[in-house]
């Protein structure tokens, strides 16, 4: 599991606690009551987090953001594919092993996993050394976490910004600026679905 904030732990905490007495969990707007909140833009950034660990997941409805992750689900193994720059990009080496994963993470379009190298994603909870799980995708939305092919030699893991005329692919880190790019010099290659630690 990963390492989560004292914030995250106090989300994480009601809804599990909630989970046990109540049929629904709570709202956005219920929860930024009950931890003090002014806005839903602070909460959502701990909640993205949480998804990001695979603690929780997206709800349909209005007004039902998230739900826990059920933690009896059994793990499946998914290819292990090598290592990811979440810094300055690195080479892409491949290797043939698996990891596994909780099941909620295997669904949808064929996943992979990469081990991070580098902290330009610490801001998003994705450190060095942790496991990403990554949907094998060739198109991806602005906001997304990505694997980007740069130059068709180098890979790394970024948050996509596509605009008119270049791709700007943005660090999880203050400390670290944007790297643009022409359209043409990025391909992308999956999108972040979840991440795995082991301590």
């Amino acid at each position: 599991m990963m390492r989560l904030t004292r914030r995250q732990q106090e989300i994480y905490d009601i809804l599990r606690s909630d989970a046990e007495i109540m049929q629904q969990p709570p709202t956005y707007d219920e929860l930024c009551q009950r931890l003090g909140l002014s806005s839903r833009g602070s909460l959502h950034k701990h909640i993205q987090a949480l998804v990001v660990a695979g603690l929780v997941e997206p709800m349909a409805g209005k007004q039902r953001g998230i739900r826990l992750v059920s933690t009896d689900q059994p793990e499946q193994g998914i290819p292990m594919l090598g290592r990811i720059a979440a810094g300055r990009p690195i080479e892409a080496v491949e290797q043939t092993e698996s990891i596994s994963v909780p099941d909620p993470m295997t669904g949808g379009n064929p996943r992979y996993a990469l081990q991070v190298s580098g902290d330009s994603m610490i801001d998003e909870g994705i450190f060095d050394g942790d496991y990403v799980v990554i949907e094998q995708s060739a198109a991806a939305d602005n906001g997304d976490i990505v694997v980007a092919l740069i130059d068709q030699q180098e890979t790394t893991l970024k948050r996509l910004e596509q605009k008119p005329g270049k791709i700007i692919l943005h660090p999880a880190n203050t400390a670290m600026s944007a790297m643009v790019y022409k359209p043409d010099q990025i391909q992308i290659q999956g999108i972040l679905r979840g991440l795995v630690r082991y301590y």
